[in-house]
């Protein structure tokens, strides 16, 4: 049994999440948290999730990371039929994750298959996942199919691991150890069983109606937290004697926020009612404004703690890195008009 102390220094340095480790996220469930426990997952709540989101992040950022990600993908059990989530997920150690990307077609054939071909980047978790998630756009003989509205369809597929190639090109300074790697997939027939489309569920749980844009929202935010608070802890170590008081208060603070947006979440949703745009909006701009500011807080602080905490193999280093490449995700990037680059 590992406890967050012995992730924490299995993962200081490292390039890929252990053998050892992996076999204790699987012995642990964690990778089934958004899983309805009839099909065997622990079926968490959305506050509860998030709760275990931002330990884990706080653990390790790549730790997290990888969690989160691979997590959110086993969440898509919700989309596919029951009779092949029972299959899938009666193997313990199933793991899904992949790209949101668009990155190849499905040919479309007369017998409910369609061959898959494609490359698609940033999937999480790479070396780890028993299947891949992706993207494509419908063809049919070479064509892309179109909706009443003249837009092209897209449907999600899981592809068993075998069946698809990884590149292992993952290069950025930071979330070393995530796997975030490309995959590509030539000439693979899927049936039609093994696709789905996101908003179509076959369960029925508030889980199901929270909005994708707050789910992926908050489960990211919560990650940025976890690593604002290993940054803290290790800062302290290099530089006992500064005072982190107020950024610690800072991000317990905002925690406190994104639990209670969660919870405000799911009991509109257990009283039938819907999460406005106007509110996901309101979620999404808090996500914005309270990346900039934890960003800003790291950089001030990182200033402040001398050389030594510039050396690579460093525990302070790492973490740095790992929040800074995670702050490079598209999804609170600032519009360009919002930038200011005067001094």
């Amino acid at each position: 049994m590992l406890n967050n102390k012995d992730i924490r220094k299995e993962l200081q340095g490292t390039s890929v999440i252990s053998d050892k480790v992996i076999e204790h996220i699987h012995e642990e469930g964690w990778l089934k948290i958004w899983v309805p426990k009839k099909y065997g997952g622990l079926g968490y709540r959305f506050e509860e999730g998030l709760k275990a989101l931002f330990g884990w992040a706080q653990t390790d950022g790549s730790f997290g990371w990888m969690l989160t990600l691979c997590a959110g993908a086993n969440y898509f059990s919700r989309n596919i039929k029951p009779e092949v989530a029972k299959l899938l997920f009666s193997n313990f150690k199933v793991c899904f994750g992949g790209s949101g990307m668009i990155g190849g077609t499905a040919e479309k054939q007369n017998d409910n298959t369609y061959i898959i071909n494609g490359l698609w980047s940033f999937a999480t978790g790479a070396p780890h996942l028993t299947h891949f998630t992706l993207n494509a756009k419908i063809t049919e003989n070479g064509q892309a199919i179109t909706d009443n509205n003249g837009n092209e369809i897209i449907h999600s597929f899981i592809v068993p691991k075998e069946q698809a190639k990884v590149i292992p090109n993952w290069k950025s300074m930071g979330m070393k150890a995530s796997g975030t790697y490309s995959f590509t997939i030539e000439n693979v027939v899927v049936n039609e069983d093994y696709s789905f489309v996101y908003n179509h569920f076959f369960t029925n749980d508030i889980l199901d109606n929270i909005p994708f844009r707050v789910f992926a929202d908050l489960t990211l935010l919560v990650n940025y937290l976890g690593i604002a608070s290993h940054f803290i802890e290790e800062a302290e170590l290099i530089r006992p004697h500064i005072n982190f008081k107020s950024f610690e208060d800072s991000v317990e603070k905002h925690l406190d926020k994104v639990l209670n947006i969660a919870r405000e979440v799911e009991n509109l949703l257990s009283e039938n009612r819907e999460i406005s745009t106007e509110k996901q909006n309101e979620i999404h701009t808090y996500g914005v404004g309270l990346i900039q500011q934890l960003s800003n807080q790291i950089l001030t602080v990182y200033t402040q703690l001398g050389i030594k905490a510039t050396e690579t193999d460093s525990a302070v280093y790492q973490v740095f890195c790992d929040y800074f490449t995670a702050a490079m995700h598209s999804n609170f990037r600032p519009s360009a008009d919002d930038l200011d680059f005067s001094f």
